[in-house]
């Protein structure tokens, strides 16, 4: 298992001395913004939030069974366990967003079964949280998403609001994007949105329900240093859900493994390396690479060539002139930083977007040269997943599977069908849920979802959007195991996009690094790793992989 420390990021990214010293400077005199009469949590008056014994269940599935669970002040608890384990419930326990079946939950010392809704309100006043996903209203600004907490909750100007608003905008590099509105954002910069909205008002305690998912390496490292900055300089209490054994390892004081509805394991990030517990070891283990080795023909007959590719979006030049080639029957995977232009690319290359200049190339074909209906032929032959898992609301996880086969494949029987539809449940573990519905499952589920039905129709090219975000280690292996299978026994032509090092490294044939909007580095794995490029070297240093 591989810790990494003091990995560098990008200079940019550091928490300037200016905020740091300003955050110093503050971090006593400052009061919850609002509620400014109340005193904050001191470590001798107990535990700011506790569990004891709670149980929930939804239906039949019964997901905490016998939860305990202390909240140290100052302390971060960072809590982990395999994807639909049920961490994202036990976490909204902790401020009441739900409530247990049984059993007890305390927040500043209040026993919240006993609180009418205006003290559950108070309570929560004082604390802050992160959700898997962003949250952002897309008819607000980011400053309106941010300051929304204190517009609707207190009376501090609108002069006064976008000063502070800026103050929080400036260690998350973020001020220029003040007055943009989320859909001109990248993923990444939206989580760092919703994480200056989480902590506007200066709460308490603060909920991380996996605040680095979808990130970069670089920016993990960045979100979790201004996470280590904040707690330090504000005596800030944390919970995180994390699958990322980096971040782990760099904000943990305390560990809790979250096994089968129960926490099986509490203590110290090296006591749970150490722990004999075998879904530790497999947790923790899942991390190790196993080098493969990269053919000699690895640039033999590229079914996709992109030559001096361009793209600007209004006067925002997105792509600068890409130059790239992607070899058949090999795993090609891309990587570089939240905004670099991978997805932008990525949607070239199935004809979503039109180049303003360049040459691209897919099997033969010049996409400037084709209509619209040439393009859809074109995706009909392509399988694809993307970061979100886009399944029907309406359908069950058997029908969405079985969508693709209705769909464009006229020529199989509906009994051939199912035979393929209960072969992806069962390779992709995911038998359980076939009957349910994309609302009752988890994030991490609905990601397995829609790998089996990218991968269902077998398509020759695959093409892949970040297929792990969100997944804990032994998931994100067994994806990665899903794609070397799926590549090796239907001869694909395979493009990962990724953020995720030790995945990258595990089943790439060649990677290819997008800086800037050009194509920084191309080449095998052991390629990269030798690379003078200082940008390459840190990004795949930051991703805990050491050269």
């Amino acid at each position: 298992m591989r810790v990494a420390q003091n990995q560098p990021f990008y200079a940019s990214q550091r928490l300037s001395k200016t905020a740091s010293r300003d955050m110093s400077k503050q971090a006593d005199s400052r009061k919850n913004l609002l509620l400014p009469h109340i005193t904050r949590w001191e470590p001798s008056q107990g535990y700011i939030a506790s569990l004891t014994d709670v149980h929930k269940a939804f239906g039949n599935k019964v997901v905490l069974d016998g939860i305990n669970l202390n909240i140290e002040v100052g302390k971060t608890t960072v809590i982990i366990g395999q994807s639909g384990s049920g961490k994202s419930v036990l976490i909204k326990h902790l401020n009441a967003l739900l409530h247990p079946d049984s059993g007890t939950v305390t927040l500043f010392g209040e026993d919240c079964a006993k609180l009418k809704t205006p003290q559950l309100y108070a309570l929560r006043m004082r604390t802050g949280m992160i959700l898997q996903d962003y949250a952002l209203m897309d008819s607000m600004s980011v400053f309106e998403n941010i300051a929304f907490p204190i517009e609707e909750n207190s009376r501090m100007s609108r002069k006064q609001q976008r000063e502070l608003v800026r103050e929080i905008l400036t260690p998350l590099d973020l001020v220029d994007a003040m007055d943009k509105f989320p859909s001109e954002l990248s993923g990444g910069m939206k989580k760092r949105v919703s994480f200056a909205r989480a902590l506007i008002h200066q709460p308490e305690l603060v909920l991380f329900d996996e605040p680095t998912t979808g990130l970069d390496p670089l920016m993990i490292v960045f979100v979790d240093e201004l996470i280590k900055e904040l707690r330090r300089k504000y005596a800030l209490s944390s919970v995180i859900i994390s699958h990322d054994i980096q971040s782990i390892f760099r904000l943990a004081d305390r560990v809790a493994y979250l096994h089968e509805g129960k926490i099986i394991f509490e203590g110290t990030p090296n006591e749970a390396l150490i722990s004999p517990l075998e879904p530790l070891q497999r947790f923790f283990n899942a991390e190790n690479l196993v080098e493969r080795e990269t053919p000699a023909d690895s640039h033999k007959n590229a079914v996709i060539r992109v030559k001096d590719l361009h793209k600007s979006f209004g006067e925002k030049a997105v792509l600068k002139g890409i130059d790239l080639e992607i070899p058949e029957k090999k795993i090609t995977v891309i990587i570089g930083g939240s905004g670099s232009g991978k997805s932008v690319l990525l949607k070239h290359v199935l004809g979503l977007f039109v180049a303003d200049s360049g040459e691209l190339w897919v099997e033969g074909l010049e996409l400037s040269k084709t209509n619209e209906k040439e393009r859809v032929m074109l995706r009909t032959r392509m399988g694809m997943l993307f970061q979100g898992a886009a399944l029907f609301d309406s359908m069950t996880i058997a029908q969405n599977i079985a969508f693709p086969l209705r769909e464009r494949v006229d020529s199989l029987s509906s009994k051939e069908a199912q035979k393929r539809v209960n072969e992806m449940l069962e390779q992709l573990k995911i038998e359980d849920i076939a009957h349910a519905f994309p609302s009752e499952i988890s994030a991490g589920q609905r990601k397995r979802v829609g790998l089996a039905r990218a991968i269902i129709t077998k398509p020759k090219i695959m093409i892949y959007d970040e297929p792990t975000t969100g997944q804990d280690p032994i998931m994100i292996r067994y994806v990665d195991d899903m794609i070397l299978e799926a590549h090796k026994t239907f001869g694909l032509t395979s493009i990962v996009i990724s953020h995720d090092m030790t995945s990258t490294f595990r089943i790439a044939d060649q990677i290819a690094m997008v800086y800037e909007g050009k194509i920084a580095q191309v080449g095998t794995p052991a390629k990269f790793l030798t690379s003078q490029n200082p940008e390459v070297q840190r990004f795949i240093r930051a991703g805990g992989i050491a050269s």
